[in-house]
Order: structure tokens, then C-alpha cells, then sequence
């Protein structure tokens, strides 16, 4: 936690001056994923979602105003004025005025239905910032792999060059003396470049998933991520049996069916609602009239309403009826995605697993140690340059063929985390 604390602080003095100079942070997957959490906009904007929903459910628990109105001011008198008792001295006895309170009520339980209906609404938004979290956690976990998928072939191709390159200046000092044709030397001084080009090509891959990771991890443009991590395989073995625990584990945690299963309850409640909204409202008025009434200071009581003989809010009941039946339909929908998606991730897991389990932990070490002694035996001319260049082509296609299965196991791994909707 310490550790992660001070990268983050790293974090913001660099950002200050990243425009002078470059930097490379290592860090490891968890560190990066708390850095994430802490920094990334896509999230603290969707957290302020969360709390406009819950604003909006603030202002729907507000009564509506009462509303004032004076009217029948006379700002002069006619010829025939009835007068009215004095105001204020002799002030007054040509004055006429008339004022109004009226306040809205609301029937039929609509302000508490339109309450829980925002209510419904914010959590509606918890549910949005689960998916935007869950989109972008595998955004982020997938592209770490990418890199230390990348990071290692670019060890395995460097170690490759810097050996090579060796190779070629001896090869390229015995063509001078004349002691080997001029066809080997090209033949292994093609293979320098094939290397380094592969190497570039990887540089450029890394490029564009330090610009992804970046981008999640909001650093600045001259940082340069190193994820410190080995890259390894992941341990967990996964049974057929947990396949239909994952399913309905699916059910309850997947936010895309939260988000559905949370509109079908918007969608009851919005109807509700509109049955409510049929009901005419009513509004109570107290008025006083001074001067325009057969009695004077006359002070009176009122009430109105719609009369409901045309409008009855029909058509957005009826909208809001057919809204239940389309959310059902999506949620179910997205069920059924799930149980295919958990069903084919874990698929191409388990065969991927299997193949992993052929690779003896101790395979890799082997090729290491074939891959020094053919070089040591081809730098005394012990075996020749084809059987040299076979087996380093059978080295780099076995160490690609680990290294995929390592990545392709993680990428696997987190995409079943992904579909059934948290972390296994």
C-alpha cells in the first residue's frame, strides 16, 4: 500500500515536469490497477452520474411552489369611486387590490412514486459504473498482459541479437582472412537484421499499448510503464462442475443484466406513475380582494383541477406497459449471452490449460541451455551453419509457442472473469 501511495505521488510530481524529461515507472499489476482505480476520468465521471441520480431524487422529494398573484392594482381613481376605509392615515381610501395564494397538490401518490422511481434511477447508475469498471478493468488487465507478452519476446529477441551480432563480427573477421565464403557471412548477417527487424516491429507493438495503458492509468505522455511482474501462467484449475455456478453467479453480478433486470423495475414503477398522472391534480387557493367585491376585504377559498373528459394519459400508459415487455425482453436476451459467453470462454480455457500442462516447467530452462551449447558448438565449427540456423528457428518458434499459450491463459482467464461479472 506504501509502495503504491508513493507511485502515485511520483505520479503527480512528474506530471509537473514531464515536459523536460522522460520517465519510466515500474510497477506491478496490482499497482497499476490501484493506480487505475484512484485516477481514471471514464470513472470519476461516472461517478458523478451517481451523483446527479441522486440529486434528481433530492429535488423530486420538493413539494411544488405555492404561486402568488395581486392583481386589480389601481394606480389612479375615476370620477365615481366607491371609497374604501383609509390604509394608512388618510392614505388609502382610493386603493384597490386583489391577491391570490395558490398551491398545488399533487394526487394519487404521485410525488412518492416519481421518488422512487429516481431512486430506481441511481441505482440504475451504480449499475452503469460496474459495467463502465468491468469494460475497462479488462481494457486494462488484457493490455498489461500485452506488454509483458511483448516485454518478453523483446528479452528473447535481444539476447538473440546480442549474440548474433558476436557471431557475424567473427564471421565477418574470418572472411577477411579468407577462411569462410562470403555466402555464410551473408546468411547470418541476414538473420542480425531479420532479428532486429522483428524487435522494431515489437518496439512499435509496446508503443501503442503504453499509449492504451497510459491513457487508463492518466500518465503523461513522456512516462514510459514497465510492469515489473513475471509472466506467468494462471494457477487456478477450473472444473466443469463450477460451470453452472458461474452461470447463475452471472445472473446476480453481471452489471449488463443489472442494468436490464433495473430498467424492467424502472419500467413498473414509470407505469405506475403514469396510471397516477390520470388523476388530476388539485389546487387550493386562499384569495383577499380590497375594493372589487360587493364586500369589502372580502377574503375567499378556492380549489381547480383538470376535468379528465379528454386526456386521460392514455397513450403513455400504454407506452409504458409496452416498456416492461421490452426490458423483459432484454434480459432475457442478455441471460442467454451470458450462458454462451461463460460457456465458450471456459472452452477455450480449458483446451488452452491443457496444452499449457504439456509444457514441462522445465522445458524453457532446456531450450536456454540447447540454444548456448549449439552456439558454443557452431563458434567451433563443431556443427555447421544450417544445423545452427535450424535449431534457432525451432528455439524462437518453441519460446513464441509458450510464450502465446502464457498470454492466450490470461487473456482467457480474464475474459471469463469479464463474462461472469467478477473476479474468480
Amino acid at each position: 500500500m506504501k509502495k503504491t501511495i508513493l507511485i502515485l505521488l511520483f505520479i503527480q510530481f512528474c506530471g509537473l515536469f514531464s515536459a523536460q524529461t522522460g520517465d519510466t515507472i515500474r510497477m506491478s499489476r496490482k499497482e497499476a490497477e490501484s493506480i487505475f482505480l484512484a485516477n481514471n476520468l471514464d470513472l470519476i465521471a461516472q461517478k458523478l452520474e451517481i451523483s446527479q441520480a441522486e440529486a434528481r431524487v433530492l429535488q423530486a422529494k420538493f413539494w411544488p411552489n405555492p404561486t402568488l398573484s395581486i392583481s386589480e392594482v389601481n394606480l389612479w381613481k375615476t370620477y365615481d369611486i366607491e371609497e374604501q376605509p383609509a390604509l394608512i392615515g388618510n392614505w388609502g381610501q382610493n386603493f384597490q387590490i386583489s391577491a391570490e395564494i395558490e398551491q398545488v397538490i399533487q394526487t394519487a401518490g404521485k410525488r412518492r412514486k416519481n421518488i422512487e422511481l429516481q431512486k430506481i434511477e441511481v441505482d440504475g447508475e451504480k449499475y452503469e459504473l460496474q459495467e463502465v469498471l468491468r469494460e475497462l478493468k479488462k481494457t486494462l488487465r488484457n493490455t498489461i498482459t500485452e506488454i509483458l507478452y511483448n516485454q518478453e519476446q523483446q528479452k528473447m529477441y535481444e539476447g538473440q541479437i546480442s549474440s548474433i551480432e558476436k557471431l557475424t563480427a567473427s564471421y565477418n573477421n574470418q572472411l577477411n582472412l579468407g577462411n569462410i565464403s562470403k555466402a555464410e557471412y551473408v546468411r547470418l548477417k541476414a538473420q542480425e537484421i531479420d532479428f532486429k527487424k522483428k524487435l522494431i516491429s515489437l518496439r512499435q507493438e509496446v508503443e501503442e499499448q503504453q499509449v492504451e495503458l497510459k491513457a487508463l492509468l492518466m500518465f503523461p505522455a513522456k512516462t514510459h510503464i514497465v510492469i515489473s511482474d513475471s509472466f506467468t501462467m494462471p494457477e487456478k484449475e477450473l472444473s466443469e462442475l463450477e460451470l453452472d455456478q458461474w452461470i447463475e453467479k452471472a445472473k446476480e453480478n453481471r452489471p449488463d443484466i443489472l442494468i436490464t433486470k433495473n430498467k424492467e423495475k424502472s419500467a413498473q414503477k414509470n407505469l405506475e406513475l403514469q396510471n397516477a398522472l390520470k388523476t388530476p391534480d388539485l389546487a387550493l387557493s386562499i384569495g383577499y380582494d380590497r375594493g372589487g367585491n360587493i364586500m369589502k376585504d372580502f377574503i375567499g377559498l378556492g380549489i381547480s383541477f383538470d376535468l379528465p373528459i379528454f386526456d386521460r394519459n392514455k397513450g403513455n400508459i400504454q407506452e409504458a406497459k409496452l416498456e416492461i415487455e421490452k426490458t423483459k425482453n432484454e434480459t432475457r436476451k442478455n441471460i442467454l449471452k451470458s450462458e454462451n459467453e461463460i460457456s465458450s470462454v471456459f472452452r477455450n480455457y480449458v483446451g488452452t490449460q491443457q496444452i499449457s500442462h504439456d509444457i514441462d516447467a522445465s522445458y524453457e530452462e532446456t531450450l536456454d541451455n540447447l540454444l548456448i551449447s549449439h552456439e558454443k558448438n557452431f563458434r567451433l565449427r563443431n556443427i555447421s551453419m544450417l544445423e545452427y540456423m535450424d535449431f534457432l528457428d525451432t528455439y524462437i518458434g518453441n519460446k513464441t509457442i509458450i510464450l502465446d499459450t502464457k498470454k492466450e491463459l490470461n487473456q482467457y482467464y480474464e475474459n471469463l472473469q469479464y463474462v461472469v461479472g467478477q473476479d474468480l
